[in-house]
């Protein structure tokens, strides 16, 4: 019987088909199990984004105050230069190096001997001209009853006159370096003229001082109350007219970084020009500084209230955005999801803005995270979150005025 064989190049060809069709078939099944991966994690995309953590705030109705902003600087009240008014040795000085001394009160004592000296002198030439003129008088009083009978001659009568009348104009002028002299006395002793603050001694104990010193003796500055001295622009006077037209303005003074209130005090005048190369206007305030918060030659900040809007819709100012449409805020819907609301803003301070146009009160705005939002986001709001308090606008004391965009 012939038994056909198959050649042995040909059962290798057929193991070598089986094997590619094995990888083909696993290839096949790995790029369909692939897409089944891919096309059920697409569905479920939706579920692997949960929903952004936000905080939130409630727009709420309040009143709002409305202030404008100037830098300036802190002057002294009052500020005098103590001076001596006459030459001589500087005895002693009445008060410690940044005291307060109080009116009237010792500063300086000058050596008084050499002008005591000269008062007394001119004392006693007012003495010694008095005698005369009292001797005068007797013989004239003796001339004036032997003229009728001719027993002295009218010339002499005459001139004793004339002799009494020079010895009386000597009296006065007497008495006028008298007066001078106490006068320069008096100066010796030298007074605060008024109540204030002493700064560095400029000139100590024992050294002559003159009357042409330009530097003096100390330098007396009253700080209390103390003045300041700012500008604002040119476009701001009309509400500041209207402002001081109701009463008094009040203005606080801030530090430099706006996060602290010095102290409190009113507008006393606006500057009866404007600066031509700035467009400002100068005006001054007046503070207590009880505290002695304020020094002079400090640049402080002046928040000025001109106005307060009354029951006005409020959101914090961190939920205020802006982008290249506008004004705009992201308001908290009721599926939980976000949309973007424009809006036309009014007065805002550093904790609220208030609300012109856009939205209502009671109506919830994001305050944070607003970098990972769009429009239809679904949010989550954080345990936190809170309305705005009235007590933030009260002590939110930032402000100036944004106009509608």
């Amino acid at each position: 019987m012939d038994t056909h064989l198959e050649p042995p190049h040909s059962a290798k060809k057929s193991r070598t088909r089986a094997v590619m069709s094995g990888i083909a078939i696993a290839f096949v099944l790995l790029i369909a199990w692939r897409w089944h991966t891919n096309r059920a994690s697409a569905t479920d995309a939706p579920s692997a984004h949960p929903a952004i953590r936000v905080e939130t705030a409630t727009a709420t109705r309040m009143n709002v105050p409305i202030y404008l902003e100037g830098l300036g600087t802190v002057q002294a009240f009052y500020t005098v230069t103590i001076k001596a008014r006459v030459d001589g040795q500087l005895q002693k000085v009445g008060f410690v190096e940044g005291q307060t001394v109080a009116k009237d009160s010792l500063i300086a004592q000058i050596d008084p001997r050499p002008y005591q000296a000269a008062l007394d002198q001119a004392i006693a030439m007012k003495a010694k001209d008095a005698s005369q003129l009292h001797s005068a008088e007797q013989d004239l009083e003796r001339y004036a009853i032997l003229a009728p009978e001719e027993l002295t001659s009218k010339q002499t009568l005459d001139a004793q006159r004339g002799l009494v009348g020079e010895l009386r104009a000597q009296i006065q002028a007497d008495e006028a370096n008298i007066e001078s002299a106490r006068t320069q006395l008096a100066y010796t002793t030298i007074t605060a003229p008024i109540e204030g603050r002493t700064g560095i001694r400029l000139i100590d104990p024992g050294n002559i001082v003159h009357a042409a010193d330009a530097t003096g003796i100390v330098v007396l500055t009253q700080v209390q109350p103390i003045s300041f001295i700012f500008t604002l622009p040119e476009d701001d006077l009309a509400a500041l007219s209207r402002a001081l037209a109701t009463g008094p303005v009040a203005v606080a003074a801030m530090s430099r970084d706006d996060k602290i209130e010095l102290d409190h005090g009113t507008l006393s005048l606006i500057d009866n020009q404007i600066d031509t190369t700035t467009g400002t206007a100068r005006l001054k305030a007046i503070f207590p500084n009880t505290a002695n918060k304020l020094w002079p030659g400090e640049f402080i900040n002046a928040r000025v209230l001109v106005a307060t809007d009354s029951n006005a819709v409020t959101i914090p100012s961190t939920a205020v955005q802006r982008g290249a449409s506008g004004v705009f805020t992201y308001v908290v819907k009721a599926d939980s999801t976000v949309e973007a609301r424009p809006l036309q803003i009014g007065a805002e301070s550093n904790t609220v803005t208030e609300v012109a146009k856009g939205l209502s009160a009671g109506e919830i705005v994001v305050t944070s995270n607003q970098y990972r939002l769009q429009p239809g986001t679904a949010v989550r709001t954080n345990a936190s979150s809170t309305p705005i308090r009235t007590a933030q606008v009260a002590k939110g004391q930032h402000a100036g005025t944004s106009g509608a965009p």
